[in-house]
């Protein structure tokens, strides 16, 4: 049978001497891998629509097992993250992320949307590791988390002080503090914010200033709940904390921030 399936592309793999195992997000069909044959040779037709982040239509042809890719048409191309170090480390963590939680099978739509969203607000121009902060948050169903946060997960309380508690699961409010010797106290504007990241819509969302510290503070949390709960260390990772302690790197074009 032969597929039309939109699809962005995750990672891709050699195979042989010409070819690519391509491991597409699809709008369709969750997420699927593909034989694309001689694309790895500069003058494939199929070597520019398999490269990482492209967002495209695809022409699967699968009976049982691996397809194998027939033709593609680029959507995106997405220039900006293929050229630009920060946007690519952003990007890389995000295909990576839903590359890890997102299992093949099955439609995934809001997985698709929630990747497709990310990496156009990156390639627009947007706080690429704010858009992250939106990735990690959304994503952790998938993983089997179920944060709470819209009010104090032991009492259910909606009112007064708030932090977050690990032990928890999700927010407790001040009554509740002495569950958890271990809570982070948040501000309003980080409860706020952890709400924002978590429940709405990328695409809803206009251009966010954030102070850098507010970013780390959050992103610490998140990055927390993934890895005590999951096990989970991704390898992009670990390379943006490493652009992060490069000082002519860092943050070059956040000179007017605001929480």
């Amino acid at each position: 049978m032969l597929n039309k399936w939109e699809g962005i592309v995750l990672k891709t793999k050699s195979y042989g001497e010409s070819n690519k195992i391509v491991t597409l997000m699809t709008r369709e069909a969750g997420k699927v891998a593909a034989m694309a044959r001689g694309a790895k040779k500069p003058t494939s037709r199929l070597a520019g629509i398999t490269q990482t982040f492209m967002h495209g239509v695809y022409m699967i042809q699968r009976t049982t097992g691996m397809g194998t890719l027939q033709q593609g048409e680029h959507l995106d191309s997405m220039r900006t993250i293929q050229t630009d170090i920060i946007a690519t480390a952003y990007a890389s963590y995000i295909v990576e992320l839903i590359d890890r939680l997102i299992e093949e099978g099955r439609p995934e739509p809001f997985a698709f949307e929630v990747l497709q969203q990310s990496l156009h607000a990156i390639e627009e121009g947007y706080d690429p590791e704010a858009i992250t902060l939106f990735v990690d948050w959304k994503l952790l169903p998938y993983a089997g988390i179920q944060p709470i946060l819209h009010a104090c997960a032991s009492c259910g309380s909606v009112d007064g002080e708030f932090a977050y508690s690990f032990s928890q699961g999700g927010f407790l409010c001040h009554r509740c503090f002495h569950l958890d010797p271990y809570i982070i106290r948040l501000t309003p504007k980080q409860l706020q914010l952890i709400r924002m990241f978590h429940s709405v819509p990328i695409e809803q969302v206009g251009k966010l200033d954030l102070k850098r510290e507010t970013k780390q503070f959050i992103k610490k949390i998140v990055t927390t709940i993934y890895e005590e709960q999951t096990g989970m260390r991704l390898k992009s990772r670990t390379f943006i904390e490493q652009l992060e302690r490069t000082p002519e790197l860092q943050f070059r074009k956040q000179p007017n921030q605001s929480e």
